[in-house]
Order: structure tokens, then sequence, then C-alpha cells
């Protein structure tokens, strides 16, 4: 599983997103455990939106090919 950096961008969803931040785990301010325990990224898309995405889920929607790297 390869680490994916801040600028990398992504297709999903037919939308351009940009990963704006890399979360590593314990880092952000939250009463989430599971945002707490997890490395996770946070990705803003073209349309203004933005997600968080945990890094294995991302991960796995990439090999299934419904996340696809720029």
């Amino acid at each position: 599983m390869e680490k994916l950096e801040v600028g990398t961008l992504i297709i999903d969803n037919k939308k351009v997103g940009v990963i704006t931040r890399v979360i590593t785990s314990g880092t952000l301010n939250t009463e989430h455990d599971l945002i707490k325990w997890r490395n996770n990224y946070e990705v803003c898309y073209s349309d203004g939106s933005y997600c968080i995405i945990g890094e294995a889920t991302m991960h796995r929607l990439i090999q299934r090919g419904d996340i696809k790297l720029l």
C-alpha cells in the first residue's frame, strides 16, 4: 500500500479531487474514535466539497477502480 501525498490528484465519482491534508492517527481533534485511530486523507473536490477518507478505504477504492490516481 503506497502512501499518498498532499497534492495527489484523483478522480472520484467523475469529480476531480486533490489530497489537501494527510491526517495521521491521533492528530485530528475530534470526538470520533474511528477517525482518531487511523490515518486519513482530506480530499477537496472541484465542486468545492470535501471529505475525509480513511487510508484503508482509499486504497481499497483505488484497487477496485472506483478512485483513479492522476
